[in-house]
């Protein structure tokens, strides 16, 4: 049995730098395609790799997926959209998103463990939006208490003007949102009868 939670944490620790890996990856698509930005606020995939790393991984390890690619932009590698890295990263606007993406992984694990091992696809996919949603709520309220406290806002701002600009991202989100709680039920299924089956089997 040692052996085997040996194994386990291996995999547990692959999948979290997996996830941490696309988070990255999702972070810079903007890179790419500069002009995927409105009103400051990057159109990136990190939303949809964060519900789906809570859906496959479930809440602790999908939440551990999220601190670590956190704590890695924080100290300097530049994973954070754009490129961007270092603990400057908390004063800007947008460092909501990626302390909203920790809990919003958390709760789309949570909704889905409380299922007790039931791999409802609409289970799943009200698991994904709900994350997503936190990813909103948190991200947002955070990038308007910035503007107003700290952050030079644009002429005009409001609490309005912030949450128009997320209607721009908002139907890509809805949909890769559906499309993870579509697309993972398999493979969390599959994960865990590979477990069970080390388990067995030791």
């Amino acid at each position: 049995m040692g052996e085997t939670q040996r194994k386990w944490r291996a995999l547990d620790m692959t999948l979290v730098g997996m996830f941490a890996a696309l988070m990255a990856i999702g972070a810079n698509i903007t890179s790419w395609a500069p002009f995927l930005v409105i009103g400051g606020v990057p159109i990136t995939l990190q939303t949809f790799f964060c519900v789906l790393a809570g859906a496959i991984l479930g809440r602790k390890l999908g939440a551990t997926a999220m601190t670590v690619y956190m704590l890695i932009g924080l100290f300097g590698a530049p994973v954070f959209a754009q490129f961007s890295g270092g603990f400057g990263t908390i004063v800007r606007p947008t460092f909501g998103f990626i302390l909203s993406f920790i809990l919003a992984a958390y709760v789309t694990g949570w909704i889905i463990e409380r299922g007790n091992g039931n791999p409802s696809v609409v289970r799943f996919i009200a698991a994904t939006v709900a994350g997503m949603a936190i990813n909103y709520l948190i991200g947002t309220n955070w990038m308007y208490i910035a503007y107003k406290l700290w952050a030079e806002a644009p002429k005009g701002f409001s609490y309005a003007l912030a949450w128009s600009w997320m209607i721009v991202p908002l139907p890509k989100d809805i949909i890769l949102s559906v499309i993870a709680g579509i697309i993972s039920p398999r493979i969390y299924m599959s994960i865990r009868k590979s477990a069970s089956y080390r388990q067995h089997v030791a």
